[in-house]
């Protein structure tokens, strides 16, 4: 199983997937997807799919570590992870969250996991919504699922998804070489059509966030760091070879390329236009602009009249 120069350490949790004092109730879910699902979709509901999502649920979503989504979550409501619960009881999260609660519990049982920021093709015709899944190890292989989806809802096995360009759901890195070779246009990949998150910009911050995550760095998805920028900023040259490089690195490592994946370590461990360092920048949804201190794991929110 490739995907890190010690697959073992997805075994272990990061920082963002650890869930502290709630160990004992990720632990009462079974690592396999069905239970996963359940427990993931019972206890966080997406803030942009879920339209009576509450004020209190929107401001959930900078929790960013498992520990705090699931002190919300037993706050709201008792028992187990896939207990239902109303949906003002659920904690406000997206993809991000229901991914890395995924991993969190296979972690918890000694399962290699990792989440992979991408696009998929399965929720609006025509059009590759920015996503998050996981990947679990088993059988000396990643095999990709969609902790979200129903598997009745759908004509592919959500459990392993198919894998590849063009697949259900393609990595950052796939759509970018695809972009740069001439093949896709990026117009149909972003939050949503007509959004204006869409197109190269986003495209090109997933290549670099899809690393973190694959290093057990996991961001929130409007996060910035090294040679991110504005969305109305242009990309500069140097970030484009950048971008250009991580993404031909991850598809070989992807593929079992042992040497892509040692270049990848050594690359997050040099290059600090890739690797976040104490503090990132954050663009949430829902606090505006602020400034994320990691290890305090404190946000100093800019003020209107700053």
């Amino acid at each position: 199983m490739t995907g890190h120069p010690n697959p073992a350490e997805y075994a272990r949790h990061s920082p963002f997937s650890d869930p502290g004092a709630h160990r004992a109730l990720v632990a009462g879910v079974a690592a396999e997807p069905g239970a996963i699902h359940r427990a993931v979709t019972a206890a966080i509901t997406h803030y942009r799919a879920d339209p009576a999502v509450t004020s209190e649920q929107f401001a959930d979503i900078d929790r960013r570590w498992i520990a705090s989504i699931l002190d919300a979550a037993t706050e709201r409501a008792d028992g187990p992870l896939d207990a239902e619960r109303a949906p003002d009881r659920r904690v406000g999260g997206c993809c991000r969250d229901h991914s890395l609660l995924a991993v969190s519990i296979l972690r918890e049982h000694g399962r290699p996991a990792r989440t992979r920021l991408g696009f998929a093709g399965y929720f609006t015709p025509g059009f590759r919504h920015d996503h998050v899944v996981v990947e679990a190890g088993h059988d000396g292989r990643w095999v990709r699922f969609d902790p979200e989806l129903d598997p009745a809802a759908h004509g592919f096995d959500v459990h392993d998804l198919p894998t590849g360009p063009g697949s259900p759901f393609e990595t950052a890195a796939e759509a970018w070489l695809g972009y740069r070779a001439g093949e896709i246009d990026l117009a149909g990949y972003g939050v949503a059509p007509g959004h204006p998150i869409s197109g190269p910009w986003i495209v090109h911050g997933y290549v670099l966030g899809d690393l973190a995550h694959r290093m057990r760095t996991e961001l929130l998805l409007w996060d910035g760091w090294g040679v991110m920028d504005a969305p109305d900023a242009p990309i500069a040259a140097d970030a484009l070879d950048l971008a250009d490089r991580v993404a031909r690195l991850t598809v070989a490592a992807d593929g079992g390329d042992a040497s892509a994946e040692a270049e990848l370590a050594a690359l997050w461990r040099t290059d600090e236009r890739v690797r976040p360092g104490r503090t990132v920048t954050t663009f949430s949804p829902a606090g505006g602009f602020g400034t994320v201190d990691l290890e305090a794991r404190t946000t100093a929110w800019a003020t209107a009249e700053t």
